[in-house]
């Protein structure tokens, strides 16, 4: 899947110089990390924006309550999964105080397996984060320092090296998360401009030390579901702007195609009402609101248009019901203790359990999946009836000189193609399960691959949108009235990046300038401008 995630960066001034993801807007604050609190925005924005990150102090006295506990199953000599026990299928072993860090050393060393490209820097930040977070909680029992030094490896930018295949989503994302381990002990690889790098000599450049693992503290580095809440985040971010775009894509298309607007009458969704449904609609009649090319063929001999204008809302709407619901699941995860075993000081309690397991991230990663998909599916049937002339009313693929030229003829080849690979990688990976530390851990989540596959068909998806707000485009220059405030505002946007196609040219360059304007946001900021919010 090549590097998962890609990053932008942003000037001085928060102005982006290179995107390849979604562009958020720089806010300038500190990100204080209380174990509660944290929204998918903050993740976002320390991802994708670096920004600072805190130990809110109101946290600190906790964290130090749950690590004097586990000093006192230390020096009480008790067994206690975790702290003092192999791990795994060897939990009955009982290891000495004097061999607990060799112990954590070991556990590290051994559970840094992954392999296949690395994850990218925004979504290794962002695992850096949400680890730092949940061990803030204070149910981990690690010192505090240990989580004040995840917080200055994210301020000074140091980015553990951490292939991405090797996590089955229990107990939660070992392999990897081992990686991140590896380099707060010195050992292990950063990466720096995309070159693997010793993590000790990175750290010596940062000004930092490695640490020393105590007790504990290796299993509550690595026992969590970090990696695909990291990328789940990202994806729902991504998902988010590109419902927007598709619903500016499609209101174009709509125009271009010279589409009725009955479709989006109120009155039809008031008897459907699901929520998504009801808002797409609403944000349709918005986009489309003084059209010209609408209001021309009110009166047309058109009875009804083809599913993929008409039933715009029916598709999109529950792909924004799903959407939202994947925003809570992950709000809840990346504010949830998530290790084992947990340490209760109050009631002088360890107790193991399973909230590692990867479950409820894998089935709404797998719930993107399809949804995503399905936005590209509809968006390439909206781009073929665009270039086909014997539907779409327009010059034979979108091109006053065809026969001579070929017009948008292959873009909706390459449509086609990228729909056909998201059907590959919409397959649930939730429903398999292979059995791991000699049948002890005996059903998992395979969570981690349905997050990496979501976020490459978002990157797939981004294509897609792209490539039909070319054509549409294309399509509405072809008309003589005005298009609605919204899609004139899209439109304007595209023609300042991309010029109208009279002969044939490199077109896959045009493809990629408006990729950017898709995942930058640059597209939907305008029409927003323009109309409104679309919500």
């Amino acid at each position: 899947m090549g590097n998962l995630g890609l990053r932008h960066r942003l000037d001085k001034k928060g102005v982006v110089v290179d995107n390849s993801t979604t562009w958020y807007k720089r806010r300038f604050v500190m990100i204080k990390i209380d174990g509660n609190s944290l929204s998918i925005e903050d993740v976002s924005a320390v991802s994708r924006n670096d920004e600072q990150v805190e130990l809110a102090a109101e946290s600190v006295g906790k964290i130090n309550r749950s690590r004097d506990f586990v000093e006192k199953i230390l020096k009480e000599n008790k067994t206690v999964y975790g702290i003092n026990t192999g791990f795994g299928a060897l939990a009955n072993t009982f290891i000495s105080k004097e061999d607990s860090t060799k112990l954590q050393e070991n556990l590290i060393r051994s559970h840094a397996v992954c392999v296949g490209p690395p994850l990218a820097e925004d979504i290794v930040r962002g695992i850096m984060l949400l680890r730092a977070n949940a061990l803030t909680k204070g149910y981990s029992g690690v010192r505090k320092e240990l989580i004040e030094f995840l917080v200055q490896l994210l301020n000074k930018k140091v980015y553990p090296y951490i292939p991405s295949q090797g996590s089955v989503g229990a107990s939660g994302d070992l392999a990897p998360l081992a990686h991140l381990a590896l380099v707060i002990m010195g050992e292990g690889e950063c990466l720096e401009e995309g070159k693997r790098l010793p993590a000790d000599e990175v750290l010596a450049k940062k000004g930092l030390k490695p640490l020393k693992l105590l007790a504990k503290e290796g299993l509550g580095l690595i026992n969590g579901t970090q990696m695909m809440s990291a990328i789940g985040c990202l994806v729902v971010a991504d998902a988010e702007l590109l419902l927007k775009n598709a619903q500016v894509a499609g209101s174009m298309s709509l125009e271009a195609l010279k589409g009725t607007a009955r479709a989006f009458d109120e009155k039809i969704h008031a008897l459907r009402p699901h929520p998504g449904q009801t808002r797409i609609a609403a944000n349709i009649r918005k986009l489309i609101e003084d059209s010209e090319i609408i209001a021309s063929h009110v009166n047309c001999e058109r009875v009804q248009d083809a599913y993929t204008l008409r039933c715009m809302p029916q598709v999109l709407g529950p792909i924004a019901d799903i959407t939202g619901y994947a925003r809570n699941v992950l709000t809840i995860e990346i504010n949830s203790a998530t290790d084992n075993p947990l340490v209760f000081p109050e009631e002088e309690e360890v107790i193991s359990g399973g909230n590692f397991h990867g479950e409820p991230l894998a089935f709404i990663m797998d719930y993107l999946c399809i949804a995503l998909a399905e936005i590209a599916s509809i968006s390439e049937r909206t781009t073929d009836r665009l270039v086909n002339p014997h539907v779409s009313g327009l010059p034979p693929f979108l091109s006053s000189k065809s026969g001579l030229n070929s017009g948008f003829m292959i873009t909706q080849y390459t449509a086609a193609a990228l729909v056909s690979e998201n059907k590959v990688l919409a397959h649930p990976s939730s429903v398999d399960s292979i059995p791991t530390s000699a049948g002890q851990e005996d059903h998992v989540s395979m969570g981690a691959i349905a997050a990496r596959n979501a976020a490459a068909i978002v990157k797939n998806v981004q294509q897609v949108m792209a490539i039909e707000m070319l054509c549409a485009a294309q399509g509405i220059d072809f008309q003589e009235l005005a298009p609605g405030a919204g899609t004139k505002a899209a439109h304007r946007v595209i023609r300042e990046h991309v010029s109208h196609l009279e002969e044939d040219r490199v077109l896959y360059k045009d493809m990629e300038k408006v990729r950017e304007l898709v995942v930058s946001g640059a597209i939907v900021d305008a029409v927003e401008e323009a109309v409104g919010a679309i919500e």
